[in-house]
């Protein structure tokens, strides 16, 4: 059998070596000629797995090592009889440590408490689920807005998104790309949506690009019914709207969900679904060589400090987002090579820290953030 693999999924080589012809390409070189005789593809976001690149293919089974898979024409797949499958919640901590990154540069930017500031989340699965968890640690005021588990589950956990828009000092968008129906998310955040903020808060589009409508996000930053506008996602990317670049707060190249271990269990969901499907006995297979982080064991003073200052000299020593920030704002050309060479970023679990002068409840709140504690 062959398998086409993108060559930007990391620790995927050897995988499959013992069981099958392996080619490894970018994904903008993943055309029809190359995949007409090919059994199974492993994929990005960068290719668009649709009729022009399948038909006529042996194609069988698609994987995506990603979460989002609004680059698989799903409809055309089901049709065709070639079986699909991404990879939910592979990078859901780190999309959890990205976004504790933000809160903490803006609380020391603005200087501000986020213990008892508001923040809505939209989008509550994987991702979204885990950030709530996170501002809940840190004392915040949490709206949940996910009108598909709302109806699911009664709307006792969910308040309306008008009621985000009304009371939230801070927006976090963490839905799927949906173009259609009844939960459609594409443009969700538009200028008669904005029109009704009340609030001027904060919103972190950390999902798809697509999500947010670019020019409605300028018009309400210029208007000032945002006071600030932070992105990870770009609607048509890599060709990015440069003026919503210059007018954000905090820009980077799509990689909030791009720690190692995220990546490396992406990578493994999608080696146990082609090995499940084909019968190739891979199912116990795991990820070697995930890089070790600069310093994962540091020692922590909190001496003169608050629980946030702690907390947050925690969370920037894992990751400080300001310097992807520095790095995309200075390469804006070079977007698709800051995400294909993105360095290390390891996760809390990683880190072991020994604290200093640390309240025993501080230090909790770290265990329970996910760092050991030495």
């Amino acid at each position: 059998m062959k398998i086409v693999i993108d060559d930007k999924i990391p620790y995927i080589r050897g995988a499959f070596e013992g069981v099958a012809e392996v080619i490894y390409l970018p994904g903008s070189k993943t055309t029809p000629e190359v995949v007409k005789d090919a059994d199974a593809i492993v994929t990005r976001t960068r290719t668009n797995c649709n009729e022009k690149l399948l038909a006529g293919s042996s194609v069988k089974f698609i994987a995506t090592a990603t979460i989002g898979y609004d680059h698989i024409d799903t409809d055309y797949c089901d049709s065709s009889e070639i079986k699909w499958t991404n990879a939910p919640g592979c990078n859901s901590k780190s999309v959890e440590q990205y976004i504790a990154s933000i809160l903490m540069v803006l609380a020391e930017r603005r200087n501000i408490q986020l213990n008892g500031l508001c923040i809505g989340i939209v989008g509550v699965g994987n991702v979204g689920s885990k950030v709530a968890r996170v501002c809940d640690l840190l004392g915040m005021k949490i709206l949940l807005n996910d009108p598909p588990r709302e109806r699911a589950e009664g709307s006792a956990s969910f308040v309306s998104l008008k009621q985000v828009m009304d009371e939230a000092d801070i927006i976090t968008l963490h839905v799927p790309l949906n173009m259609k129906g009844e939960d459609s998310t594409f443009h969700l955040g538009v200028e008669t949506l904005f029109s009704e903020l009340k609030k001027k808060p904060i919103l972190i589009n950390s999902c798809r690009g697509e999500v947010v409508d670019s020019l409605a996000v300028k018009n309400a930053l210029k208007s000032g019914q945002i006071s600030g506008f932070i992105c990870d996602c770009w609607e048509n990317e890599p060709d990015i709207d440069l003026e919503l670049l210059s007018m954000t707060e905090i820009a980077t190249p799509h990689i909030a969900g791009y720690s190692k271990d995220g990546k490396a269990i992406g990578t493994q969901m999608s080696v146990h679904a082609i090995s499940q499907f084909f019968g190739l006995g891979l199912e116990n297979w795991n990820p070697l060589g995930v890089e070790q982080p600069a310093n994962p064991v540091f020692e922590l003073d909190g001496t003169g400090l608050s629980e946030q200052e702690i907390i947050s000299k925690a969370i920037l020593h894992t990751y400080d987002i300001r310097k992807d920030d520095l790095d995309f704002r200075n390469n804006t050309a070079q977007f698709e090579q800051l995400r294909g060479d993105y360095p290390t970023r390891r996760e809390f679990p990683a880190f072991t820290i020994v604290p200093k002068n640390v309240p025993e409840g501080t230090s909790e709140v770290l265990k329970k953030l996910g760092f050991q504690i030495g």
